[in-house]
């Protein structure tokens, strides 16, 4: 038989003479377990803490027994000492041994189920501490008991960071319970939604346009912030949150800011609410156009850069923008930062104000004078300058004249005479030249230089130099199927028609001449101002043919009827003659209409 402690004070009482003989032995053979019953819960007191087991005094003459390992905290430490006080599970008792085989963490877990069958009944409130994250949800600690969140029931909206509520303590509703397979189902979105019904019935019979109120940023939009005022959610759109431009929400706020906003709209029936950031302050373009008035010259720093301009900050609140076209007075900008930049400090002019619109137009340009100013009146039409071949095209020169200011000089007025198809052909990047101005427009910004017009146009002269009638002497330049080009002087070129060239029928004038060749020819029209000089060699050699004609005829007549050539012989050469020069006009009143 084991000896037990209850059997150890019966010897003790007997000792001390507390008890008969009779009685100390009836008590240790039979030591008295009363109403214990297996599986009830009984209070206990520790009275023993040594070995593997913690010895319980249940008021019973037996002592139990709880296995050290109930009381070990995760650190190792054991949380239990003599005469501490606690309800335990009996788990088994044998009364021919008289042990006793108790369980606190199995008593303690029956009267956490109890608790939670309560709250279940009466739809109370649980505390619990979220552990750990498993497949669908959280596994939350219930006072000992491991009850499942699902993450469906964590909040009111999906949470972003899940991993961020363990180890954090929150109030829960008890959804299920299942004591045979120790299932409890716990849901803290339901607690959150009856106070935000209950918040949202208060506020919806409080709520009015123009009160102020508190909120928590819950969501960030592109277009706008949505706020829980605490059961109801109002909208702070992106265009209430500051009288200045901002591109995106999140420049101002962040996700859990605490704000202070004013009801800007509330429509009761439809539970929305607008809020609004701005109207806190005052509207700082109230009186816009007295603050900055037209001509004013202001600072103030570059916010944002946009492919049209640049948006300048003038106070807190107040933008202007600087068209692009309104940054140099020479530089051709493709986009604002060829200039500034974002942050950068700089000094602009009021070019105009519109309040309704709340827009004001700043010009960087106007801050210097006007160089097309300057350029007009330093170099007046008809003035004579010096400047450096900066670019060349395919149309024309671009010479500097001032900073940032560059003059024309077209292919057609660099020379009177030369057919150039390149500027290239005669100039290069960094010659030094002369030339006229010949126009200065401010308004389009356009500068137009000549060099042909340093010197007289030598077509001025020709029409005198060379009149209709006249003979001239001139070599072959180029030879076309329409005519031949004959340059008389120095740039002076005429052209000899193809109907010109012959009396008689001719396929090509490379037949006959040559480049390069001299000939003689006669002018039969000249014009100054359409550069034209026509030629004939036929008509020359027919007027150096009359006299011979002439003698011709009167030696006929001198002969007599015994010359040889009848007079018919002499008007079939004649009729010849005309029907070739008739098909020769007709020719060249064709090349005319082409």
């Amino acid at each position: 038989m084991t000896v037990t402690s209850k059997q150890n004070t019966a010897q003790d009482q007997y000792l001390e003479g507390e008890l008969s003989f009779e009685s100390a032995l009836e008590n240790y053979l039979n030591p008295d377990f009363g109403d214990l019953e297996e599986g009830s819960i009984v209070k206990g007191e520790v009275v023993r803490v040594d070995g593997d087991y913690v010895l319980v005094d249940v008021n019973f003459k037996s002592e139990g027994q709880i296995p050290f390992s109930e009381f070990a905290a995760p650190s190792g430490e054991i949380n239990v000492k003599v005469g501490d006080k606690m309800d335990v599970f009996v788990v088994r008792k044998n009364e021919q041994e008289g042990s006793i085989i108790l369980s606190y963490e199995k008593a303690k877990r029956l009267q956490v189920f109890d608790q939670l069958e309560n709250v279940l009944e009466q739809s109370g409130i649980c505390k619990g501490r979220i552990v750990r994250r498993i497949k669908g949800g959280y596994t939350v600690d219930l006072d000992g008991i491991e009850a499942f969140l699902p993450g469906s029931h964590v909040d009111l909206r999906p949470v972003p960071d899940m991993d961020a509520l363990v180890n954090q303590e929150f109030e829960f509703r008890v959804l299920k319970i299942n004591r045979r397979r120790s299932n409890v189902i716990v849901s803290r979105r339901v607690l959150l939604e009856e106070d935000r019904d209950f918040k949202r019935q208060d506020l919806l019979t409080t709520m009015a346009e123009g009160q102020m109120v508190k909120g928590r940023v819950k969501n960030i939009t592109e277009y706008g912030v949505f706020v829980d005022l605490g059961g109801l959610d109002g909208l702070l759109h992106i265009t209430d949150m500051s009288w200045k431009r901002i591109r995106h929400p999140k420049e101002l706020v962040s996700l859990g800011q605490e704000l202070e906003l004013r009801v800007l709209s509330f429509d009761r029936g439809n539970n929305k609410v607008s809020l609004g950031l701005k109207q806190l302050v005052e509207d700082p373009w109230q009186d816009i156009t007295g603050k900055f008035p037209i001509n004013a010259t202001l600072k103030g720093k570059i916010t944002n850069l946009v492919d049209y301009g640049a948006f300048v900050e003038l106070e807190p609140g107040v933008e202007g923008l600087v068209h692009i076209s309104e940054m140099s007075w020479t530089r051709k900008l493709r986009h604002p930062s060829q200039m500034v930049h974002a942050g950068d400090e700089v000094e602009v002019v009021v070019l105009g104000v519109d309040p309704s619109k709340k827009r004001i137009s700043l010009g960087m340009k106007q801050i210097k004078e006007n160089p097309w100013e300057v350029v007009a009146v330093k170099y007046p039409e008809e003035t004579i300058l010096e400047g450096t071949i900066k670019n060349i095209t395919e149309f024309g020169m671009f010479i500097g004249i001032e900073d940032g200011i560059d003059g024309l000089i077209h292919v057609s007025d660099i020379s009177w005479t030369k057919k150039i198809r390149h500027p290239s052909e005669m100039f290069q990047v960094g010659d030094v030249v002369q030339a006229k101005v010949l126009t200065v427009d401010q308004e389009n910004e356009k500068f137009t230089l000549g060099i042909k017009q340093l010197h007289e146009d030598p077509w001025g002269y020709v029409p005198d130099k060379y009149p209709v009638g006249s003979a001239v002497n001139g070599t072959i330049t180029n030879i076309t199927d329409f005519g031949l080009f004959v340059e008389v002087q120095e740039g002076i070129e005429g052209l000899v028609h193809v109907s010109e060239i012959s009396s008689k029928k001719i396929k090509s004038p490379a037949e006959l001449y040559k480049e390069g060749e001299s000939i003689e020819a006669k002018v039969i029209h000249v014009s100054a101002e359409e550069r034209r000089l026509g030629l004939s060699i036929k008509q020359l050699k027919e007027e150096s043919e009359k006299p011979a004609a002439k003698k011709s005829l009167k030696d006929f007549h001198s002969a007599g009827p015994d010359g040889g050539q009848t007079l018919g012989d002499i008007l079939k050469q004649k009729f010849e003659e005309g029907k070739e020069n008739s098909e020769n006009n007709a020719a060249e009143a064709d090349r005319k209409e082409d």
